[in-house]
């Protein structure tokens, strides 16, 4: 885990504190906030206190979720047909995408687990952290609607609507990188850009990937986001080298 004492050694304060800064917004309803960080595990070590655990929260997000990524799809691609825009919500939105989304926010760090989950890596299985996401987003729009999610949806999963807006077939190439510096090296890329070159209209950037000071890979793109997304890309070939 990261610094600081494990949520079960924080107050209910601390703990919504750390919840706001790593989602990025106020919740309205923190009791929900905090419900949506309480794996079942956890309640059914503690049978002896008031303990309500996240799924119902979680089956909410789940259509929360859905509908709000729909909505930026429908946004983006205002000519796709119906099977289009579920074909592209399934690479954004499934286990996998998701529990990308909560490495990324921090939410592994936060959660309140039973002591067999967390000594057996529940903190970083995919499945209890893809859950606790559509928790939280749940908890979101319980207290905040669908501005909240919103927010939080345009905040965290901006990369992975590029990723299929260019499409690159829901790869999101910074967010896979992020996943496996911190996998294997304890540590997360910078991004740099290194110039700026051409008229204002066609600009084109180039941009570096750094790990530990090292640098990994650079790559151009007609915008910063396309040429991290690219610096990422190589950076990967380095980190999964194909057979």
């Amino acid at each position: 885990m990261g610094d600081g004492p494990k949520p079960e050694k924080q107050s209910t304060a601390e703990r919504l504190a750390r919840l706001e800064a790593c989602a990025k917004q106020t919740f309205g309803d923190p009791h929900q906030a905090l419900i949506a960080l309480t794996h079942k595990s956890y309640c059914n070590e503690h049978k002896d206190e008031p303990c309500e655990d996240n799924e119902r929260l979680e089956y909410l997000g789940d259509a929360v979720v859905d509908l709000a990524v729909g909505q930026r799809l429908m946004e983006r691609f205002p000519r796709a047909n119906e099977g289009e825009l579920s074909k592209l919500r399934a690479l954004i939105v499934n286990e996998e995408g998701l529990a990308r989304v909560a490495r990324t926010v921090g939410f592994g760090e936060l959660l309140l687990l039973g002591r067999g989950e967390d000594l057996t890596g529940g903190r970083e299985k995919n499945s209890v952290l893809a859950d606790a996401l559509e928790a939280v987003v749940g908890a979101l729009y319980v207290g905040n609607g669908m501005p909240g999610v919103l927010t939080f949806i345009d905040a965290f999963f901006g990369d992975a609507l590029d990723g299929v807006a260019e499409g690159r077939q829901g790869r999101d190439n910074k967010s896979l990188l992020q996943e496996a510096a911190q996998q294997r090296l304890k540590a997360s890329p910078r991004y740099r850009v290194v110039s700026e070159s051409g008229p204002e209209h066609e600009k084109i950037f180039e941009v570096e990937v750094s790990i530990n000071g090292e640098l990994y890979a650079r790559s151009t793109g007609r915008s910063k986001k396309e040429a991290e997304q690219a610096a990422a890309e190589k950076t990967l070939a380095v980190f999964e080298p194909k057979p």
